[in-house]
């Protein structure tokens, strides 16, 4: 179950501490390895997947049945169906070796490697675990609002122009553009500012951060 969670409802821990790379016009950090292993216990959330599950049992109940009725018919005296003597009789005259065959094997690899791929991952990657500080309850951030949530914070500091940022599950990479004061000082509050927005999101595994701050381009 997701359920919306605003960034002011968050606990703030202390202890925290973050790596910061001051060089240059951008600037980059990590979430302090201890944090990071204290939050790891909340999985990701898995993906109920209904339409691969549904599309699959579909073609199978459609293949066993039609197998089924073909094998009733014979056993009662009846003919085999079309489909079934033609697809003997090409098994039987073609080699192994045919591109046929060997592109309906590949293809048959290739469906049941999605479909183990699609049972061992649990996807829903849009969605950031959140910290369970109450047992039983799980939530979880859509990476979209957290852009949303850091973008609304640094348009806020002095200095910006216009920012934009991609979240992503390990890192949030945000690129703002100021159109006064020296480029340092405005990297230096949006490192501020970014590194307490993300803490307040409450997240299970807060997401490093590089920022990257530059003038606008000129006209003409």
């Amino acid at each position: 179950m997701t359920e919306p969670h605003g960034p002011g409802g968050t606990e703030q821990r202390e202890g925290e501490v973050l790596q910061l790379d001051p060089s240059g016009s951008s600037a980059s950090y990590d979430p302090a390895p201890a944090r990071r292993a204290r939050s790891g216990r909340t999985g990701r959330f898995w993906s109920p997947r209904r339409i691969p599950a549904a599309l699959l049992a579909l073609v199978l109940l459609g293949g066993s049945g039609l197998l089924l009725y073909d094998v009733a018919a014979v056993r009662a005296g009846r003919p085999a169906m079309r489909w079934r003597r033609v697809l003997v009789g090409e098994l039987a005259e073609r080699p192994l070796s045919s591109p046929w065959l060997l592109g309906l094997a590949a293809l048959a690899v290739l469906i049941g490697l999605w479909l183990l791929v699609l049972a061992a991952t649990p996807g829903l990657r849009a969605l950031l675990p959140m910290r369970r500080d109450r047992p039983g309850v799980r939530a979880a951030l859509d990476r979209s609002a957290a852009a949303l949530v850091l973008r609304d914070r640094a348009v806020e500091v002095a200095g910006v122009q216009s920012v934009r940022v991609r979240m992503g599950r390990g890192r949030a990479a945000v690129r703002a553009v100021s159109h006064f004061r020296e480029l340092d000082d405005v990297r230096a509050d949006l490192d501020t500012v970014l590194r307490t927005g993300i803490r307040e999101l409450g997240l299970a595994r807060p997401p490093g951060l590089t920022v990257q701050v530059r003038r606008p381009a000129k006209k003409g």
